[in-house]
């Protein structure tokens, strides 16, 4: 019987995974595959979920946020694994699995799976870490970091603006050089967010973002106004389209670098990302993903 990896993190959102573990189980059963889960957890390292991974092995089968998957993703290529992942969107923003089309119901989204063939997407690299959403600095890069995950778990994706808005009387103009094909930029900002995905938080903000171009979606916020600031936040609220925003730089690359010497964090899905220098690229084709419908 073909088997597939089941890790999965207890903590993620409202703990909706454990509560459906039978039906993981049950679904994939039906189908004629034999799971064996890893409960992710302090006592065991991530990478003891692969020690008996071999060719009977179809797929790894992920359930939780963002932050959760960009991990496995780390420790498949660190250990050189490129069987298919899938994603039971668990988490509290979910933002890549969202992108991709993946249903809340843990029972829909297993027979979506099931259903599927696997997908070539592109994935994002920082330096020697790799992203499947979204890499940012500057302004909020560490607001998943100093959130409390108890208020994270009980209130959702409200957590984050929360303690985004907390941020605000603090805001103060980074110094950063962006160097790419296609955009050069130094000055003064707030924001910086690489996409591969679409949305950060539930905001849709990269909208022209297409995870199998080969492409990463660039946004930088340029420093100005407070008042031009919550402006844009309002749009980004509203879903309304950000170009016309005149302290707004939108550009499309392969790869590019960050140069920055305040003293700010980087954030990769969630989670804190690598010291500058930064040097990012799309690994175009890097991921095979399960469970996108065409």
């Amino acid at each position: 019987m073909d088997k597939v990896k089941f890790i999965y993190n207890p903590y993620s959102g409202e703990n909706t995974i454990l509560d459906n573990i039978d039906t993981v189980i049950r679904v994939h059963q039906k189908y004629g595959y034999w799971v064996v889960p890893f409960r992710i957890s302090k006592d065991f390292e991530l990478i003891d979920a692969f020690k008996d991974i071999d060719d009977s092995y179809k797929y790894v089968l992920i359930a939780g946020g963002d932050g959760t998957v960009d991990n496995v993703v780390n420790v498949m290529k660190k250990i050189g694994i490129n069987i298919p992942i899938a994603i039971l969107p668990v988490g509290t923003a979910n933002d890549f699995a969202k992108f991709i089309g993946m249903p809340s119901n843990i029972e829909k989204a297993c027979e979506q799976i099931l259903e599927s063939e696997p997908c070539e997407l592109d994935l994002g690299k920082v330096n020697d870490k790799y992203f499947i959403n979204v890499a940012s600095t500057g302004l909020f890069t560490d607001v998943s970091q100093k959130t409390d995950e108890n208020l994270k778990n009980t209130i959702g994706k409200l957590a984050y603006y929360v303690k985004g808005i907390e941020q605000i009387p603090n805001f103060r103009k980074l110094n950063v050089k962006v160097t790419s094909e296609n955009m050069v930029f130094e000055g003064d900002m707030y924001l910086i967010l690489v996409f591969n995905g679409q949305t950060a938080g539930n905001f849709k903000l990269a909208y022209k973002a297409d995870a199998s171009d080969g492409l990463l979606d660039v946004i930088i916020i340029k420093a100005g106004m407070i008042k031009d600031i919550i402006t844009l936040f309002i749009k980004m609220l509203r879903s309304e389209h950000l170009e016309d925003f005149k302290g707004l730089i939108y550009f499309k690359t392969d790869k590019l670098q960050i140069e920055c010497y305040e003293d700010i964090l980087t954030d990769i899905d969630g989670e804190r990302g690598p010291d500058f220098p930064l040097t990012i690229e799309c690994i175009k084709g890097g991921l095979k993903v399960l469970g996108i419908i065409n």
